[in-house]
């Protein structure tokens, strides 16, 4: 009787629980293969539940599309808040869970490493597609074979792609600053592109030779924050630009610097091992401070006998990397002091201003210093200071951007935006090509690709029909987040794309390429998958107590039998 009272328990308890599970998810169906059923949408007046399917995440980001698209306030578990209209900044902020879903965020990051831009164009194209994959898949289609087509109208969209495009210069600035333009327009500070626009492209093309280029190291582009002032602050630097303020007051300027960068402690020596000195009278402790007092005056001899003025020291985590005692040597024998150095810029520095770290005094000679004309600190008006280190001897073609903001999320928004330029430019420096934009490719590839499927035959030709058709979500989007019908804007694009007008504005061939081949890839590894199942927080409860009740059960049985 107990063992039926407690197979009835455990019967109610997961009919519960089911019935709280159900209650959790909203209302939509994941298509059935072979089935009639489609997927029921939310309803509009509900945000999309972005953990459930990967037509949500595509449909959370489609309203922050084009010129016109709408920012997204983010606030993450820590109460932080993200002010963006990015697609990869967006999508990394969700918690999304699906794996199919997490697909889409994934592709979203790959978008943004190989191109910069698009990154919200490629996620809205991989859901388009998907949506036509369910639909065919409605139909009866085998997934192999609209995979096989899908692969075919993506090597015929590139040759389309290529055929549209038209060859650029990079000594055409005006082109390269239109180029840059066009990416911000689409940003929270699109205001000031008159302004990012000249200082993206002078920044690419001060790093590299444009006659023999192909392609640009954006890690010799430092980006240096610092709150105060405007967007109309921001600026281009020839040299390195430290956030770190200078450590010995008195000293501000140094001109002809020879600059020093050491990764030891200018401190009193201690032990790998803790220990205690007992020190019982004063004469010890006197020794003990001649001591201290003559090894830190020798390790500042030693540097100012190279010709060091001006001394770069490493953030050290155990322990204090400039005592008071040695600052004080250094200030009598005027040297410039900048501390806290981080480790992941030593490479920049090193690279910007010709010098070379040392790891110990011993190896602190004068052909490891660097050069140049100017060391100054400048005061930004009451929000700072900056050391500004310019006229390098042997510069390395790096240049530093000063990001000026009011707040926070204004910095890390000019920021991101200005990635994006500097992307785009870099862009055209790997395919000096470029194609029309607002929407001219996607509707130029579904006129294109309808008329290629009319030379295939039997299921391919209805796929690539499809894939075609799934193409015109971008001038769609484009339209409605505009204020425009994107029936008849869709139309009218049709119309004059048939008649040949194929060009009505500018973008970077290589973006659309780069967005349509990871969407139509991450669609096809999602369409290999025969089932995609993700278990929640609750679920993962389940299984655990779904164990516990199986060995209860098991151990419940062999007692009986006892």
């Amino acid at each position: 009787m107990s063992y039926i009272k407690e197979v009835w328990s455990f019967f109610f308890f997961f009919q519960d629980l089911f019935l709280f599970e159900r209650e959790r998810q909203p209302a939509t169906e994941e298509p059935s293969r072979g089935s009639g059923r489609g997927r029921s949408r939310l309803p509009s007046t509900e945000e999309p539940d972005v953990g459930l399917n990967p037509e949500s995440v595509a449909d959370a980001i489609r309203t922050s599309l084009g010129p016109k698209g709408m920012d997204k306030m983010i606030q993450d578990g820590k109460g932080d808040v993200t002010i963006t209209n990015d697609g990869a900044t967006i999508l990394k902020q969700m918690q999304v869970l699906h794996p199919a879903a997490r697909m889409l965020v994934e592709l979203s990051k790959a978008q943004d490493i190989e191109a910069g831009d698009g990154t919200t164009s490629v996620v809205i194209i991989a859901g388009s597609l998907l949506d036509s994959c369910t639909k065919l898949l409605q139909k009866g289609i085998h997934p192999t074979i609209i995979s096989e087509s899908f692969q075919k109208a993506l090597e015929k969209g590139i040759e389309i792609l290529t055929d549209m495009s038209r060859p650029v210069e990079l000594s055409d600035r005006e082109t390269l600053l239109n180029s840059a333009t066009t990416s911000l327009n689409s940003k929270v500070v699109s205001q000031y592109s008159s302004l990012l626009s000249p200082m993206s492209v002078n920044a690419v093309m001060k790093v590299i030779d444009p006659a023999t280029a192909t392609s640009v190291d954006l890690r010799d582009i430092k980006i240096v924050k610092k709150l105060g002032g405007t967007i109309d602050d921001c600026e281009l630097v020839e040299g390195l630009v430290l956030t770190q303020k200078v450590a010995n007051s008195g000293i501000t300027r140094v001109e002809k610097a020879k600059i020093g960068l050491i990764q030891f402690c200018l401190s009193a020596p201690k032990t790998d091992m803790d220990n205690q000195i007992v020190v019982s009278d004063y004469v010890q402790m006197d020794r003990v401070l001649r001591e201290e007092r003559a090894y830190i005056l020798n390790l500042v001899k030693q540097i100012k006998k190279t010709g060091c003025n001006v001394l770069l020291i490493q953030k050290s985590i155990l322990r204090d990397a400039l005592s008071d005692l040695a600052l004080h040597f250094l200030n009598k024998m005027k040297i410039m002091v900048v501390k806290d150095i981080e480790r992941e810029d030593i490479e920049f520095i090193c690279k910007t201003i010709g010098t070379k770290p040392v790891a110990h005094i011993d190896q602190f000679t004068a052909d490891m210093l660097g050069s140049a004309e100017l060391a100054e600190e400048v005061n930004l008006n009451g929000s700072g200071k900056l050391l500004k280190i310019t006229g390098c001897t042997s510069p390395g073609k790096t240049v530093t951007i000063v990001v000026r903001g009011s707040n926070k999320l204004v910095i890390e928004e000019a920021e991101r935006s200005i990635h994006d330029a500097l992307c785009v430019i870099r862009c055209l420096v790997k395919k000096r090509a470029l194609i029309a934009g607002g929407g001219a490719p996607e509707i130029e590839l579904a006129l294109r690709l309808t008329e290629y499927s009319r030379t295939l035959s039997g299921m391919e030709s209805y796929c690539v029909r499809a894939f075609a058709d799934a193409m015109e979500v971008i001038p769609s989007t484009l339209a409605e987040n505009a204020g425009l019908n994107p029936i008849s804007t869709v139309t009218e694009l049709r119309n004059r794309h048939a008649q040949g007008e194929k060009t009505t504005g500018i973008n970077v061939r290589k973006v659309i390429i780069y967005a349509l081949t990871l969407a139509t890839e991450t669609v096809r590894s999602i369409l290999k998958l025969t089932m995609c199942k993700y278990f929640p927080t609750g679920s993962k409860r389940c299984l655990f107590v779904l164990f516990f009740w199986f060995f209860f059960f098991k151990n419940f049985g062999r007692e009986q039998r006892w």
